[in-house]
């Protein structure tokens, strides 16, 4: 029998261990959470110090067995779940239940899934850190108390199966203030005057932005004004009055962190913050590559640090200097500070390997994979590379009393671009050669009339960008706050950005009205340095739980004497119930929206919410819907379903085929993309340019 016992939370990494440990070593996976609190009850005792009651997580029993029954066997067990708060909260349950000495060397912990740092991690096991698991507990106490008082006071005076939590109100409370900022939002008209203009037997011509009326900034309001400009602009020549060449540098950006990572894959690969997280809970954990078995390819995921350790820093630059070339390589290592208020107990996020080139094993990956892996790979290995240079040029043009400015830029030092550029495909602004007291020509003057514009919604990744910056929330919660708040239908997605339902603006109110300092930004990030005030300087979690909950009676029982009954009526739509007759109405439900006949519980009939194409089935002639997978995957199926079982991956297109007259279908493969004809006894395709 092995003589040591690892517990880890999953298989994949228990999988990616068990490769650097010898046969000693017997590794277990606790599928995550083993203990917690109930789900049908507070499960914190009020009256005897707030104490949390935890209880065995339901269908966790024959997991727990197995682990038991080995670590009888075993002479010494090591707990090496994930490395923060959540991870030591775990390996304290584990200790707990397995008898184990929370104060023993029974704990291990890595940043990453590697050879070196697993068995480093093996050789030097220390106690638990209950700092750690007390800031994990207050967290997870404090939010119990939030939403289990708060909810049943929404079920009875506004709805019921409505619930509150503390961090996602405030961020449901963030969205619905943008949203008020658009409404409340009076355009003001503007207008903006370019001159294109040559010099004359050149044909380069370029643009030039009016800027100014003798010396001072101009703005024009009106198309009465811009006519008086445009008018007196005509009598008068463009003279080229200064000319200031110079240059600029552009720094890499520093390696990632959770929510760059977030907002980065959002902008950059269209992925969900919960996408994101899966991908690289895959790659850090461990995945499969031909001839090496299951490697961990990048450091721990949940972090707020951009700090890179010593070993993997020169591991870039002699990467750099071999592969890329030692002009890239800047004299001295770049070392990066993160933004004030992280904890920095973590490295960033980066490779474990600098060596294993995304491209090397784009095959083991799945797309999802490769692509977060490309974008953590290249960001962190641009960090180290020489900045970019550009030579800069600005005309100074007048024109009358009228003054109008040109600015371009040329790259000439590529730098880190060569690895990791944001704007690829971007062309710089060049400008052609002028000399000072040039007299140019005047091609044509582009007036346009313009309005200021509100404030843009929020989208997923602009959101988490604002709760970092606020302290609300830590890595481990952007992702889950983000999925709560869209599956309870307080908010909702409008092409990418977050849009409040009603009954998210209806939710918003009450928590505005009687709970103001749990949807309040500063006491939330206030909330979130007490917690790390536990885990940095041990102060007690209880005291920081009871100064919370003091106040917070006062505003229940407030809420509870002064809050009058809230109707909320559901959207009906023209879909018309063909059991009673009746206009079906938008529900929420755990997966989403969905259309309910009114008459519940005569009635129970329910229908998925379809996207109807208007395209006609080319089996039946019913009309084409777009449906969904349970992985939220589209597809294109009848209508008249089941009567009609019609179903394709490939999205419908507008263009006819030739041969038959019915719609084209996209068929998209690796090979590239073509339209086909779906429709019985033809088989038109239609080769697509790529």
């Amino acid at each position: 029998m092995a003589k040591h016992l690892v517990i880890v939370e999953s298989p994949a990494k228990a999988k990616t261990i068990r490769k650097f440990l010898g046969s000693n070593y017997r590794i277990e996976a606790s599928m995550g959470h083993v203990r917690d609190l109930p789900k049908s009850q507070m499960g914190v005792d009020i009256d005897a110090d707030f104490d949390p009651k935890y209880i065995t997580i339901r269908g966790k029993g024959p997991v727990l067995e197995k682990i038991k029954k080995t670590a009888r066997d075993a002479g010494t067990i090591l707990l090496a779940t994930d490395p923060d708060r959540e991870g030591e909260a775990i390996s304290w349950h584990l200790a707990y239940i397995l008898d184990i000495d929370e104060n023993s060397h029974c704990r291990i912990e890595f940043n990453e899934i590697t050879k070196d740092a697993v068995r480093n991690a093996v050789k030097n096991p220390r106690p638990i850190n209950r700092n750690l698991v007390d800031a994990q507990q207050a967290r997870r106490v404090v939010d119990r108390l939030v939403g289990y008082e708060i909810s049943p006071l929404l079920w009875k005076k506004v709805k019921k199966g409505l619930s509150a939590g503390r961090v996602q109100s405030v961020a449901v409370k963030l969205i619905c203030d943008r949203e008020e900022e658009i409404e409340r939002f009076v355009p003001e008209e503007y207008w903006k005057l370019t001159a294109v203009l040559y010099k004359k037997n050149r044909k380069d011509s370029f643009e030039a932005e009016l800027n100014s009326l003798k010396g001072n900034k101009i703005s024009i309001k009106n198309k009465e004004e811009m006519d008086a400009v445009l008018k007196e602009i005509k009598t008068h020549r463009f003279i080229v009055d200064k000319i200031k060449k110079g240059t600029k540098t552009r720094n890499p950006y520093p390696p990632y962190n959770t929510s760059s990572l977030q907002q980065d894959a959002y902008n950059k690969l269209g992925f969900s913050a919960k996408r994101t997280m899966m991908a690289a809970q895959q790659l850090y954990e461990g995945v499969e590559v031909k001839g090496e078995g299951s490697v961990g390819l990048i450091t721990y995921m949940r972090t707020d640090s951009v700090r890179i350790s010593e070993t993997a820093m020169t591991q870039a630059r002699n990467y750099i200097k071999k592969e890329l070339g030692a002009a890239l390589l800047p004299e001295k290592p770049r070392y990066y500070k993160g933004r004030k208020g992280s904890q920095d107990a973590h490295e960033a996020i980066r490779p474990t390997s600098v060596l294993t080139v995304p491209e090397a094993i784009k095959a083991s990956l799945t797309p999802d994979q490769y692509k977060l892996y490309g974008l953590i790979w290249r960001r962190f290995v641009a960090c180290q590379m020489k900045n970019a240079e550009y030579n800069t040029i600005s005309y100074d043009i007048s024109c009358g009393d009228y003054g109008f400015k040109a600015s371009g830029s040329k790259l000439v030092f590529e730098g880190f671009l060569k690895i990791y550029n944001e704007d690829e495909g971007k062309k710089e602004k060049e400008l052609p050669e002028l000399d000072e007291g040039d007299i140019l020509n005047v091609k044509r003057l582009d007036d346009k009339q313009l309005f200021t514009q509100p404030p843009s919604r929020y989208t997923e990744a602009s959101l988490i960008k604002v709760l970092e910056e606020e302290g609300i929330g830590r890595p481990s919660t952007y992702a889950p706050i983000i999925s709560t708040i869209l599956q309870r239908g307080y908010v909702e997605r409008e092409s990418k950005a977050l849009k409040p339902t009603y009954l998210g603006n209806v939710v918003n109110d009450v928590m505005k009205e009687y709970f103001q300092e749990i949807v309040d930004v500063d006491f939330t990030a206030e909330m979130e340095k007490k917690l790390d005030e536990i885990e940095e300087e041990g102060i007690e979690w209880k005291k920081v739980v009871k100064d919370f909950y003091g106040p917070f009676t006062k505003m229940l029982d407030r809420a509870e004497e002064e809050m009058k009954k809230i109707t909320i009526k559901d959207k009906e739509t023209e879909e018309i119930c063909e059991l009673c007759g009746r206009n079906m109405v938008i529900k929420h439900g755990k997966y989403g929206k969905f259309l309910a006949c009114p008459g519940f519980p005569e009635c129970r009939n329910t229908k998925p919410i379809l996207e109807k194409t208007g395209i006609e089935c080319p089996k039946c002639g019913g009309e084409i819907v777009v449906k969904k997978t349970k992985r939220k995957r589209n597809f294109y199926g009848c209508s008249k379903y089941p009567e009609c079982d019609f179903m394709t991956w490939n999205k419908p297109s507008k263009e006819k085929c030739p041969e038959c007259g019915k719609n084209l279908w996209e068929n998209k493969s690796k090979k590239g993309s073509e339209n086909v004809c779906l429709n019985e006894g033809c088989s038109y395709t239609q080769k697509k340019m790529k």
